[in-house]
């Protein structure tokens, strides 16, 4: 469905959905759901990096899906539900994969971690991979200056292998 489909049907496709929550669309149609979710919405877990969509921390699920929220733009996903970092908790409960980064010390500065998160939260939706080769491969696209890759892969297994029968 198109922009202007969504805007007939309601109220609700004028809105970005987010986290389950309802915030005004930017009146300008330019601006990108990564800007529109720092600045209108209030959410800064998403991080800016090289704002090209080149370094992953700016990974937010749209539809369940990872898009790159810096080449997104927030009139396109009008009425999607959008979860960004803060939408993966349920209340106090973390996400197993939040718990699972910090057990494995999946982090160090934390600058890449929501992306991260939310990459490995869409990586697992789309078909869990079957070895970490295949965990690396998929998550190569968010970067981590740190190095922290082989503790975000154990991570990333260890949820994996807590949801096999």
């Amino acid at each position: 469905m198109n922009l202007p489909q969504a805007r007939r049907q309601g109220r609700e496709a004028e809105a970005l959905i987010v986290n389950a929550k309802s915030y005004a669309l930017p009146s300008d149609i330019r601006v990108t759901l990564l800007d529109a979710l720092r600045e209108s919405c209030g959410l800064t877990g998403a991080k800016k990096g090289c704002d090209h969509g080149a370094c992953g921390a700016c990974t937010v699920l749209v539809e369940g899906r990872r898009v790159l929220s810096c080449l997104t733009l927030a009139a396109a996903v009008a009425g999607k539900p959008v979860v960004t970092v803060e939408g993966l908790a349920n209340g106090d409960e973390l996400h197993p994969l939040q718990a699972a980064f910090i057990e494995r010390d999946g982090f160090q500065c934390g600058y890449c971690t929501p992306g991260q998160l939310c990459s490995a939260v869409g990586l697992i939706a789309e078909g869990a991979p079957r070895n970490a080769e295949e965990v690396r491969e998929r998550m190569s696209g968010n970067l981590c200056r740190c190095g922290a890759y082989p503790n975000i892969v154990a991570a990333i297994m260890d949820v994996l292998e807590a949801e096999q029968p």
